[in-house]
């Protein structure tokens, strides 16, 4: 059973609304040169339809294993601090789904990291994304 790394600062599912400034505050370290964040928010199309209403549901084992696609990300590379935040529920257009980011001594890290976070977290995170489209389809994504 491995221990948290030291550099995984805040790690959650949350139904509440997401803050870009909470995630960028709690990566920042002094020991940093380099931020990269990335937001996730709800789009008005996907696949050329309209999309009008989307919902996220999450396995409970989700922060479980968001902490180990973490745990995987800082300790391979060299991460100062790292924060990722997705929302479940409800949401409409525009609000923010997914927030991640990381510190690294350099940019280039920082941003090697931060995409490795997020792809790491759409791929094997369990959180499915439910939208329902303007002609009153529906598909679940990530199932």
């Amino acid at each position: 059973m491995s221990h948290d790394h030291p550099s995984l600062r805040l790690l959650a599912v949350r139904e509440t609304p997401l803050s870009v400034d909470e995630v960028f505050a709690a990566v920042g370290d002094r020991a940093a040169g380099g931020t990269a964040l990335f937001v996730g928010t709800v789009r008005d199309h996907d696949g050329g339809a309209e999309v009008t209403g989307l919902g996220y549901s999450a396995h409970p084992s989700a922060e479980a294993e968001l902490r180990r696609v973490a745990g995987k990300v800082a300790a391979d590379f060299p991460v100062t601090a790292l924060a990722a935040v997705h929302r479940v529920g409800d949401l409409v257009v525009g609000d923010l789904a997914v927030v991640v980011a990381v510190s690294c001594p350099h940019r280039a890290e920082a941003f090697a990291a931060c995409r490795r976070l997020i792809d790491d977290l759409k791929r094997e995170v369990p959180i499915w994304k439910h939208q329902t489209f303007l002609d009153g389809t529906e598909e679940w994504v990530g199932v």
